[in-house]
């Protein structure tokens, strides 16, 4: 797998994310679009219900797999959409915190949400990826 993310900074731009403001992926790269990556256990239910970090971590692991199954990895994730079901940005932190150290030094941009409600029952975590690879 080759990894064909280019992450982009500006020193025009405030230092304070902890995250690229934009990446690129080179024209022959294969974009892979994931749907979002949400907690659940394989037997489809909730893992960690209750739990903003479980249930990212979680989420985590189901877009490693995701991803996977594409022919991609984290480090080939151009951007991500992390949407948390919250109006407390506490929870935002919590959920962020668990996804921005499962990419470690590949700091994709990405734009954490605030949400009323997610898909699942109990579900406050979801994840999109969009990421690039050449095969």
């Amino acid at each position: 797998m080759s990894h064909t993310v280019s992450l982009i900074r500006s020193a025009d731009l405030a230092d304070v994310a902890e995250y690229a403001y934009a990446a690129t992926a080179p024209a022959e790269a294969r974009l892979i679009f994931c749907a979002g990556a949400c907690p659940l256990n394989l037997d489809g239910s909730i893992a960690g219900a209750g739990d903003y970090a479980a249930q990212a971590g979680k989420a985590m692991e189901n877009l490693v797999v995701a991803l996977g199954a594409a022919g991609a990895g984290l480090a080939d994730v151009v951007s991500t959409r992390v949407l948390v079901a919250t109006s407390d940005q506490s929870d935002l932190v919590a959920a962020w915190t668990v996804v921005r150290a499962a990419f470690g030094d590949h700091d994709a941009p990405s734009t954490l949400m605030g949400v009323t409600v997610l898909g699942y029952p109990d579900q406050l975590v979801e994840i999109e990826a969009v990421a690039a690879v050449i095969d």
